[in-house]
């Protein structure tokens, strides 16, 4: 009988250091983001989520981060979580719109979802769902990564008066905007963040996007081309947080949800931070460099733009289902949101445009 008893104590006792082992359990997760190593904004976001992730499990989940200068694929992140190189990444979805055309809807559409909006439609209209639906059959899992807000329509040498003026122009910029100036006769390129410097100034292109002022600046886009247009092609620019499923099933539950907070609160953290240093960041090229010059598309360019982006999108919805189920989410979301949009921030913004 006490053998029994003493044999129920012992595997009691096993079982509880076992659980307590299981609870103690560390990881280290490794991550390849797009950027560089010290890139401003982006990524002290991926920075910050990290910090937060290891100070949240009191060190029982570390995660550490590669830039592009070590793993050498800044677009190629998406690969590198699938095949399980590394269990995470920090990256643009619409830089995967050649292998998952589906994903580039996630980053941002042209005339589409400002910021608030599109963080509305993510957690609250069904966007993470249709997200996860696009990247589950990859083995992967998608989360907001931070949002650059409405980014600036990009640098050009030459001042555009008309829809002539884009056609044969050299041009960086990515996703869904890519191929609606292609639609226009641009000629369209997409060249990773270190390259584009040299690039405008040896004039392998002409123009080029990026995001606004608040990293912009930092590149000196403004000592070669003059001309800073206002955007329409990225409303609100989404970058995402990649994590291989079955890294995330192997977590505990409790660092699965530490880690989704993580990554929630830097996404927002940055999009503040990028407002912030926006502002700063434009006021100063104002005082400094007073001959770069502001301009929008005049009204003849934005509309033949639109035009392009509603043909494009049209033809992504009549050829795939997944598509169309997207494309209607985010339009019918806009409508709705949109007219809020429109009472509130838009209507303040228009009647004190004076004061």
């Amino acid at each position: 009988m006490m053998t029994r008893l003493f044999r129920m104590a012992a595997v009691t006792l096993l079982l509880s250091v076992s659980s307590l082992s299981m609870a103690e359990e560390n990881f280290t997760l490794r991550l390849a983001q797009t950027w560089g190593p010290n890139t401003p904004i982006l990524g002290e976001a991926v920075q910050h989520m990290a910090d937060m992730a290891e100070t949240m499990s009191a060190g029982r989940l570390k995660i550490r981060i590669d830039g592009s200068n070590k793993h050498k694929a800044p677009f190629g992140i998406f690969d590198l979580v699938r095949n399980g190189q590394y269990e995470m990444g920090h990256t643009a979805s619409y830089y995967y719109k050649g292998t998952i055309p589906n994903a580039m809807y996630f980053t941002t559409v042209p005339f589409g979802m400002i910021a608030p909006e599109q963080y509305a439609w993510f957690y609250h209209g069904g966007g993470m769902e249709l997200m996860q639906e696009v990247y589950e059959p990859y083995g992967l899992l998608s989360f907001p990564g931070g949002n650059t807000g409405n980014q600036m329509g990009g640098w050009f040498r030459e001042e555009i008066n008309s829809v002539e003026d884009l056609e044969g122009l050299k041009m960086r910029t990515p996703g869904f905007a890519g191929e609606v100036m292609s639609e226009l006769g641009v000629a369209v390129t997409n060249l990773p963040p270190g390259e584009l410097y040299s690039a405008l100034e040896r004039g392998t292109i002409d123009a080029l996007e990026w995001v606004g002022p608040a990293l912009d600046f930092r590149m000196g886009f403004h000592q070669i081309a003059k001309y800073y247009y206002s955007g329409w092609q990225e409303p609100g620019a989404e970058v995402q947080f990649l994590v291989n499923q079955k890294t995330w099933e192997s977590l505990p539950k409790d660092l699965q949800e530490i880690l989704r907070v993580a990554m929630r609160t830097a996404a927002y953290d940055m999009y503040i931070q990028n407002y912030d240093e926006s502002g700063v960041a434009w006021d100063r090229m104002q005082e400094d460099y007073p001959d770069v010059t502001h301009k929008t598309f005049p009204p003849e360019v934005i509309e033949a733009l639109r035009g392009a982006t509603n043909k494009l999108l049209e033809e992504a919805a009549e050829k795939d289902e997944l598509a169309k189920k997207i494309i209607t989410s985010q339009r019918e979301y806009l409508h709705k949101v949109r007219q809020w949009t429109n009472i509130s921030d838009k209507a303040y913004l228009d009647s004190v445009a004076d004061q």
